[in-house]
């Protein structure tokens, strides 16, 4: 765990194809990477689990971007909430968007995708492999970004509840479909929604590990996430 300072916490905007997008990045002194998060149908940046996950991020010295990756009346349509190419280019404006901010230009440029966001994180990441560092997906539909999963170079962890039977078997599908360094992990007794006491933590203890070790220094090693 690195030293409690104060983090930097902005509500911030940008364009992107477009359209007015609004998120919140936090920034934690001297970060070792940034991830942006991708929410699922339904949800927005304010989604209290994608929250938690991003708060032990932070912990850990990484930034973070949490943003809509619609306007309010696009998300009134549900055909824009499940289609995953576009909210793939939100999500790939917005990491254009931090390429611009000086303080975050630098940083090796992490995506969290949660439900359909998974889809769209995993074809952005797809779409700018010599960008993003690593992908992590929480109950994520990686299925729907078929025709895009053997582009993915990014090393690629998938996180599933045990009680998500339909989810799993989506989940080991794109397995198989991958070619880059993945894994899948599986959360006893979890569901979806990981909702049951501990399961959210351990899906953010998860990321934690596996973006601090991508993303992070050369002590932070692929065999430390490796042995957890």
């Amino acid at each position: 765990m690195r030293p409690s300072h104060p983090a930097l916490r902005n509500q911030v905007a940008f364009q992107c194809q477009g359209h007015r997008l609004e998120g919140e990045l936090v920034c934690p002194p001297d970060p070792i990477g940034v991830v942006l998060f991708a929410h699922g149908s339904g949800s927005s940046r304010l989604s209290p689990r994608n929250q938690l996950v991003a708060r032990g991020l932070q912990q850990a010295g990484i930034a973070t971007l949490l943003f809509d990756l619609l306007e309010q009346a696009e998300a009134v349509d549900r055909r824009n909430v499940f289609d995953v190419e576009l909210l793939a280019g939100r999500l790939r404006g917005a990491a254009d968007w931090v390429r611009t901010q000086p303080e975050l230009q630098k940083l090796p440029i992490g995506f969290f995708g949660a439900s359909t966001g998974a889809a769209a994180a995993l074809i952005a990441a797809a779409d700018m492999p010599d960008q993003v560092t690593a992908v992590v997906s929480r109950g994520g539909r990686p299925d729907l970004a078929e025709g895009w999963l053997a582009r993915v170079a990014a090393p690629t962890l998938l996180i599933v509840g045990g009680e998500d039977d339909q989810v799993i078997e989506m989940n080991r599908f794109a397995l198989d479909q991958l070619h880059c360094h993945t894994r899948l992990e599986i959360i006893p007794g979890a569901t979806h929604l990981f909702e049951e006491p501990g399961k959210l933590e351990e899906v953010t203890r998860l990321a934690t590990a596996w973006f601090s070790s991508f993303l992070g220094k050369k002590e932070n090693s692929q065999s430390e996430v490796e042995a957890r």
